[in-house]
């Protein structure tokens, strides 16, 4: 890909994207990437909430020095396709920390494209992303680990789970592992599913109304991808940001 040249859906990095929203945009965007180098023994952590009412596209690139952390926790919410993007490069013991959630309706592809590079041993990363679509909307995570020859005692993680609360909407997860050492351990899980309605019910028969049932189920449902935020103001900002989108929604 050049400045003068979209991607195309072959592209396996952009396989689920909007490529109307990638039009609009135009390619020059696609070439502005953020740096970000965390130093050795030193840690980073950015809570973000993405999205607007035109197309976004934001990318960075993290390095991280040897015992440096660095953790993102994303709320993507966009109005217009958003996609968030991030390539690290992890060096001896370090270790990232991703938490995202993609939400809301309207026909909207929101999505999450990492990829994780173990270039030395004994680093971690760990990504839980949760995805809450309706209306045709389209939730995302394309996340790919690789891990060199000479990063052994790797242990990195990938959990990916998708709620669609109305029949239209999707979700897609393709996780991919390129591992060429012996002594790692990596894993990942993807699964999609419906609102838990024997739930909702029994919190209904108990006095609770509809809205706020869903919206509980639906708390902790993507409560997971910030397990890992110590800040409580921030979690809290987090989920607020993100259970907003429920509102006026007509499920």
């Amino acid at each position: 890909m050049t400045t003068a040249t979209l991607p195309t859906r072959r592209d396996e990095a952009w396989r689920y994207a909007d490529m109307d929203g990638l039009k609009r945009l135009g390619a020059a965007a696609l070439d502005q990437w953020q740096v970000i180098d965390v130093p050795a023994g030193e840690n980073l952590t950015r809570c973000l909430v993405v999205g607007s009412d035109a197309p976004e596209v934001q990318r960075l690139r993290v390095t991280l020095g040897e015992g440096a952390s660095a953790a993102f926790f994303v709320v993507n919410r966009g109005g217009d396709y958003t996609r968030f993007e991030v390539e690290v490069r992890l060096a001896r013991a370090a270790h990232f920390e991703f938490g995202g959630v993609t939400i809301g309706g309207a026909a909207v592809t929101r999505e999450f494209v990492t990829q994780v590079t173990h270039a030395e041993p004994e680093a971690t990363s760990n990504q839980i992303i949760r995805a809450v679509h309706w209306a045709g909307a389209t939730g995302n995570f394309l996340g790919e680990i690789k891990v060199a020859r000479h990063a052994q005692k790797t242990d990195a993680a990938q959990d990916f789970k998708g709620l669609l609360l109305e029949a239209g909407a999707s979700a897609n997860a393709v996780p991919q592992l390129e591992i060429f050492a012996d002594d790692v351990k990596c894993a990942h899980g993807a699964t999609v599913g419906e609102l838990d309605e024997q739930a909702r019910f029994y919190m209904m028969a108990r006095g609770v109304d509809p809205a706020t049932a869903q919206r509980l189920l639906v708390q902790a449902f993507i409560g997971d991808a910030f397990v890992a935020l110590e800040d409580e103001a921030e979690r809290e900002r987090l989920l607020d940001a993100a259970l907003a989108a429920l509102e006026g929604a007509k499920l």
